[in-house]
């Protein structure tokens, strides 16, 4: 791939196989598809490969920050456009040189076509290069191990909530990657439970080392594979997935047991399974753990995806319902392509304490 112009067709394949390489996570596919879809009809985005770039051409992340599951939430196209445009002008005093493309933060329903539309009103390329190849709940996460560059200095924007509501907000700052972001945290909170954001500025070469390179086509394939066998039924559907990501069913049933809080601009809780074997999932936006009969079968960033029985789509940790019937689906992190932001023993601490489950060192 050098440069592809992006179709309805491939946005809706990005959104569903983004869908489950979020893991629970990203956003959802409604959101997804209709972003994804007004940046076509604005001016057709494209994309292009992360090899079409020279090594110091500055590229930034576009993102989303917030608890999926916030009923207060609202972040609209505008939005998305307001907070790069926010942060442009510092970037080229920066720089030194114009913005050469926009990565999304990670893989996921709505995520994995995160800044489409800044794309499509700015006339900027979208780069196959997503800073994860799977969803992860903190901006840490997302930050490719930025954190861990003694002199680096974040920038980041935030926008968002309904203005309705009184809850809009607009925010920049800059300063220690991890002050920032959980700044940007606090402002998803304040804002009803989510916020637009840009952020961090860095270039191409940077990426080759510590993003997710090619993880945008790779979502792009598990969502053509979901669409060939759509019209087949849930079983056909998920047969097909398990293949796509070189996984498997661990288990199927019912969902009997469903807590959820959003706390702290998260979503948090517990998922229990009742079918032909009982299992328990945790979750901090993306699912976190998998076990069966107290014995961990899947652990974060490994790829834990709910699938639903009936349709064989996934469904996120905000869309699910007791009574759901699903079939859960793993894979072995060797078969994503993952930043480096979701392997450091930092950021996994943090999930840590979270779901007060152990995470490293199994």
């Amino acid at each position: 791939m050098s440069k592809i112009k992006l179709t309805e067709a491939m946005a809706e394949a990005i959104v569903l196989g983004g869908a489950v390489l979020g893991g629970g996570g990203g956003g959802d596919v409604a959101g997804g598809l209709r972003n994804a879809q007004l940046a076509v009809r604005m001016g057709s985005p494209v994309l292009i490969s992360l090899d079409e770039l020279d090594d110091e051409a500055p590229v930034i992340t576009a993102s989303a920050v917030g608890a999926p599951a916030a009923k207060d939430k609202m972040v609209r196209p505008i939005d998305h456009i307001r907070a790069l445009d926010q942060i442009m002008d510092l970037v080229g005093d920066r720089q030194g040189k114009k913005l050469a493309g926009i990565i999304p933060n990670e893989n996921g329903a709505g995520s994995g076509v995160n800044g489409w539309i800044q794309a499509a009103a700015l006339n900027l390329p979208m780069v196959d290069a997503p800073a994860n190849g799977r969803a992860h709940p903190t901006g840490l996460m997302g930050a490719m191990g930025l954190h861990r560059q003694k002199d680096y200095h974040s920038i980041q924007s935030a926008v968002g909530g309904n203005p309705d509501l009184d809850l809009y907000v607009e925010m920049i700052c800059q300063g220690k990657l991890a002050v920032t972001a959980n700044l940007v945290r606090q402002a998803a909170v304040q804002a009803g439970g989510l916020v637009a954001v840009s952020r961090d500025p860095v270039p191409a070469a940077y990426l080759r080392e510590n993003a997710a390179p090619g993880a945008t086509s790779q979502a792009m394939h598990v969502g053509q594979v979901v669409l060939a066998e759509k019209d087949k039924g849930g079983q056909a559907v998920i047969a097909a997935v398990v293949s796509a990501v070189s996984g498997q069913i661990t288990c199927q049933g019912i969902v009997k047991q469903l807590r959820l809080e959003t706390v702290g601009g998260y979503d948090i809780g517990l998922v229990v399974i009742e079918g032909d074997q009982a299992a328990e999932l945790t979750f901090w936006n993306e699912f976190m753990t998998l076990e069966m009969d107290g014995n961990r079968q899947a652990t974060f960033p490994e790829l834990i995806t709910l699938l639903s029985l009936e349709t064989g789509l996934s469904i996120s940790s905000a869309e699910l319902t007791e009574g759901h019937q699903v079939a859960v689906l793993t894979a072995p992190q060797e078969n994503l392509i993952l930043g480096k932001g979701v392997l450091l023993p930092e950021t996994l601490a943090e999930a840590e304490k979270a779901i007060g489950k152990q995470l490293v060192d199994l």
